[in-house]
């Protein structure tokens, strides 16, 4: 009796997937909870894009945080609140070798949940 291998290889495609949800969830779980002023929002876009833009891989991130749901968090007595899901657009592209993951983190207002997803994979 011989033993069957179950050997996976895995693919420029399942790598460049892979790494789109490490940097996601890495941006998200380091960052939500972080203070935020109306005046900080710029600053806390570049800190989320130099975060992710450091890490291997990455090709390309756009962050956009809504000014108007920071507005409607606002603490009006110091005038600050905390990053959340809700407030957050973010959009990459993570390349590994032959493949471009484009990946995004929008909140569903359906689901009202900030969702995380493949939005296109192009392999050449």
């Amino acid at each position: 009796m011989t033993a069957k291998s179950n050997v996976f290889t895995p693919t420029d495609r399942d790598n460049a997937l892979f790494e789109a949800g490490i940097k996601l969830g890495s941006l998200y779980h380091q960052f939500i909870g972080t203070p935020l002023s109306l005046s900080g929002i710029a600053s806390m876009e570049a800190a989320l894009k130099d975060s992710m833009s450091a890490q291997p891989y990455v090709e390309s991130v756009s962050v956009h945080i809504d000014k108007q749901h920071v507005k409607e968090e606002l603490n009006e007595t110091f005038g600050y609140t905390e990053l959340k899901g809700r407030m957050l657009t973010v959009h990459a592209v993570i390349r590994y070798h032959s493949v471009q993951a484009f990946i995004s983190l929008e909140y569903d207002e359906k689901l009202r949940y900030p969702l995380m997803k493949i939005d296109k994979i192009e392999e050449e």
